[in-house]
């Protein structure tokens, strides 16, 4: 298992050839009395054309599209509370199935409802992100977003994109307000 940090990257497929099958999970815990409202974090990914924007609207992948239009990134449900230990949400995505003009999968964390709860990923901790091969769920790159995000809703926390040499994961961890909306409008 590989441990990244902000910027930190690694080629999918040198590390481990044939590599074509991963699960991509998201976990995270509230802060003890954080608020009065439970937390609904939701993990979603971006598919991006050449031109750094989403290929379509069906290639925005989240708790209400669960599958893309290629079958390549599937949404495993929408868990809103975090509770219970490991992941708390997973995304499939198998990379021989990806359009071929897709360049690049981008994977966001969000708030839903934090303006309106008054909450943001300053009263979270644990978040971490986990890239599984999925044939065998050997854990392949662990991701810790230690860093505070206090005032922020919504969270880019890495993406795969394709290098002549293969898929490579790079870590992010870009920090904006507005939540999911915030997000779209990047890539729309």
């Amino acid at each position: 298992m590989i441990n990244l940090k902000k910027g930190g990257k690694i080629n999918l497929q040198k590390t481990k050839p044939g590599l074509s099958k991963l699960t991509l999970g998201l976990g995270w815990d509230v802060n003890e009395g954080a608020s009065k409202f439970q937390f609904d974090c939701d993990a979603s990914v971006f598919i991006l054309g050449e031109n750094g924007k989403l290929i379509s609207d069906e290639h925005f992948v989240f708790y209400n599209n669960k599958i893309s239009p290629d079958g390549s990134v599937v949404h495993n449900g929408d868990n809103r509370t975090g509770a219970g230990d490991g992941d708390d949400e997973t995304i499939n995505i198998d990379l021989t199935k990806i359009s071929s003009n897709a360049r690049q999968l981008v994977f966001a964390i969000s708030i839903d409802q934090a303006e309106e709860r008054g909450q943001d990923f300053g009263m979270i901790s644990g978040a971490v992100a986990h890239v599984y091969d999925n044939t065998n769920n050997e854990l392949l790159i662990e991701y810790n977003l230690n860093e505070k995000f206090a005032g922020t809703d919504a969270l880019l926390i890495g993406r795969i994109y394709l290098m002549p040499e293969g898929w490579e994961f790079e870590a992010l961890s870009n920090a904006y307000n507005g939540g999911l909306q915030t997000l779209i409008d990047i890539y729309c």
